[in-house]
């Protein structure tokens, strides 16, 4: 039962609807997950701000993902807001400016929203 109310509480959006085939639907923490999934994949980023890395998330998987992410969904667009760690000797302008090109390419190829912006908190820079 509290699967259930848990599923009813989230925010979702009909990303397509078929008449004869049915709805498709999308969770936000699906989307906020292609946004840190993306954002991980640059070179310069070590972690999301909510301190997972990349080595713990291939051991537990994407769910603490969000914990650096938070998107805005309106109407077929959305807003994007990321909290980093950058690695040490990296360009924070050239990394930032990476991060949002990948995470905008990701949400409008693999969801098909517009992506309206993808704002980037710098939260740490770390020295391995």
């Amino acid at each position: 039962m509290a699967a259930a109310q848990e599923v009813e509480t989230r925010s979702t959006h009909i990303i397509q609807d078929m008449d004869q085939v049915g709805q498709i639907v999308i969770d936000d923490e699906v989307i906020a997950m292609v946004a840190g999934l993306a954002a991980m994949e640059v070179d310069g980023v070590y972690s999301m701000a909510g301190n997972i890395t990349k080595e713990l998330m291939a051991k537990i998987g994407g769910n603490s993902l969000k914990k650096g992410v938070k998107v805005d969904v309106g109407d077929k667009e959305v807003t994007v807001y990321l909290s980093l760690n950058i690695h040490f000797g990296h360009n924070i302008p050239d990394t930032s400016a990476a991060v949002q090109e990948r995470v905008k390419s990701a949400i409008e190829s693999m969801i098909g929203y517009t992506v309206k912006s993808v704002h980037i908190k710098i939260a740490g820079v770390i020295v391995d």
